[in-house]
This record gives structure tokens, C-alpha cells and sequence, in this order.
């Protein structure tokens, strides 16, 4: 076991865990952040994508060693009363189905517009490739990026 301190949607946290745990299960089972999702457990589906230093990361491959003093940011810091631009355009283009995917899928496209602010159709293909939604709902995933980047822009 190991004592680690982590900053986690802008507030400390201490958990004791195996330096080997995925920080998915240190979110999920000991601080109980369970927005991000366990999908494949092999870091291919993107279901369990958080940023670390803004950057999106999955969090099933990542051990909780390996993270530092860098910051973690989950679905449910994205923004506390779930108004961030990507998750009111989720809504408005009804973008998910059985909704397992989606927490992975906001914080991809998050952290794509915060480097691109207003990607084109090869620029969102290209950083939401490998988030998976079993439900097929891509193309509403794509004009709800592009509404998000439009809905930024104007403030």
C-alpha cells in the first residue's frame, strides 16, 4: 500500500491504495466518483477517459502512482451544475442512447476544444477516435461538438 495525496476537481484527496491501481478504481471504489466508467479495462473504449492536466487520459490503464502532483479533472468536475458547453449540447442534439459512453465522451470533446476551439470534421473524427458508443450516435456526437464550439465562441 501506498499513501497518496491527489487533486481531484480542484480538491485534495488522500486514499492508500496499491501504487499498481488504476486511478478508474481509486475514482470509483475509494472516493467515490463514479461518473467515469469501467468499459473494456484494456484503455480502447474511452469510456473511462479524465483529464490529467487537461489533458484526456484513460483512467483504466493509468496507475495511481504514476499521476504526481498533476491534476485530475473527472465528469463530475467538468462543471458543477452539468452546464459545461460539450454537456448542454449533449442535450440539445439528444446525443445519448443507452448512455454508458457518454461521461468518456464529454471529457474527450472537453478537452479537444480547450486545445481546438473550433475543430473541423477531421479534427473531431480524429480526437474522439477510439471513444466507442456501442449505440452508433457519431454523427450527433460531431454536431454537438460543432454546437459547443459555436456556443463558446459567442460566450
Amino acid at each position: 500500500m501506498g499513501a497518496y495525496i491527489l487533486k481531484i476537481n480542484g480538491v485534495l484527496k488522500s486514499v492508500d491504495v496499491d501504487p499498481a491501481t488504476p486511478i478508474l478504481w481509486v475514482l470509483r471504489e475509494h472516493l467515490n466518483l463514479q461518473g467515469t466508467k469501467y468499459g473494456c479495462g484494456v484503455a480502447m473504449c474511452g469510456a473511462c477517459t479524465i483529464h490529467l492536466d487537461g489533458n484526456p487520459v484513460r483512467a483504466c490503464q493509468l496507475p495511481v502512482s504514476a499521476i504526481g502532483n498533476r491534476d485530475i479533472t473527472t465528469i463530475e468536475g467538468l462543471s458543477e451544475q452539468g452546464d459545461h458547453p460539450v454537456q448542454k449540447a449533449w442535450l440539445e442534439h439528444d446525443v445519448a442512447q443507452c448512455g454508458y459512453c457518454q461521461a468518456g465522451q464529454i471529457m474527450a470533446a472537453a478537452a479537444l476544444l480547450r486545445k481546438n476551439p473550433n475543430p473541423d470534421d477531421a479534427a473531431i473524427d480524429a480526437a474522439m477516435n477510439g471513444n466507442i458508443c456501442r449505440c452508433g450516435t457519431y454523427l450527433r456526437i460531431r454536431e454537438a461538438i460543432k454546437a459547443a464550439a459555436k456556443a463558446t465562441v459567442k460566450g
